[in-house]
């Protein structure tokens, strides 16, 4: 499908206003096209039997019926979406198998578009703003309960920037499941506050979206204020990179797993409790 007229300025805000990779917008796209294929079905009378499209661009046959639309059609399919139409989204997607963490992916992708066309003055409303993300498995070590778990988010001073960064880096790495070397490797324009989702670079250069709750981005954007203070008076800093060490340089995966063993002694938790 080519991407209707409000996907594509989306899709060019993300890339040349947010600096997001063309591989990170073309997720995008491809998870927007899926949609609209979805919505023009409701239109039809029932929704196609929607296959992902990849972020190359090419489609299989479920695309046939969207091609035959033009832009504007779509478009003024995509703006009069409610929320009902997004939960019987969700709802088709449960019912196609998808696992919980590609579902909540593909809502939040929705949910920055929605949020775009809002500022914009596309939209006085946002759809996705009543619909909750699917409750995802906690990928924490099974020995550790909520309290425990708790117990070590809390460790961390809040008093002082580098307290405030280490309490954002736990906040990222359980919310979110990544590894430590790529909470590493994030940089300051990979946290998108407005669709509730981190860019990571994993092995292989390959790129995913990853969702994350808004209590970890609570934390991550009171670390950042911190962050950019100490940077006003330290030309040393990296400005693009999201975690630093003391010095403004990236951290490395040794110097975070130092801290997480330094925090779970100090919650009395097993040393051998690590990502």
């Amino acid at each position: 499908m080519e991407e209707s007229l409000t996907v594509q300025k989306f899709l060019d805000y993300l890339k040349y206003e947010r600096r997001f990779s063309e591989h990170t917008a073309k997720c995008y796209g491809a998870d927007l096209a899926q949609y609209g294929e979805f919505l023009v079905g409701v239109s039809e009378g029932s929704p196609p039997d929607t296959e992902p499209i990849s972020p190359g661009g090419e489609q299989g046959d479920s695309a046939t019926a969207v091609a035959t639309h033009t832009k504007q059609k779509v478009d003024e399919l995509l703006l009069s979406a409610g929320t009902d139409v997004v939960r019987t989204y969700l709802a088709f997607l449960n019912e196609k198998q998808y696992s919980k963490a590609t579902i909540a992916r593909k809502l939040a992708t929705l949910r920055s578009f929605y949020k775009f066309l809002v500022k914009r003055n596309q939209l006085t409303s946002n759809p996705v703003v009543a619909v909750r993300t699917p409750k995802q498995e906690k990928k924490l070590p099974r020995f550790l309960d909520y309290e425990e778990v708790k117990k070590l988010l809390d460790t961390p001073p809040q008093d002082n920037w580098l307290g405030a960064r280490d309490r954002a880096i736990l906040e990222t790495l359980y919310s979110t499941g990544i590894r430590v070397s790529e909470l590493v490797a994030l940089n300051m324009d990979d946290v998108d506050f407005l669709g509730e989702v981190v860019h990571i670079r994993g092995k292989g250069k390959k790129e995913r979206i990853t969702p994350i709750g808004s209590s970890a981005l609570q934390v991550i954007q009171y670390y950042m204020e911190y962050r950019n203070k100490r940077a006003q008076n330290n030309t040393n800093f990296d400005s693009k990179v999201l975690f630093v060490n003391k010095h403004g340089r990236r951290l490395s995966t040794r110097s975070v797993r130092r801290k997480m063993d330094k925090y779970l002694k100090i919650a009395g938790l097993d040393p051998a409790i690590s990502p």
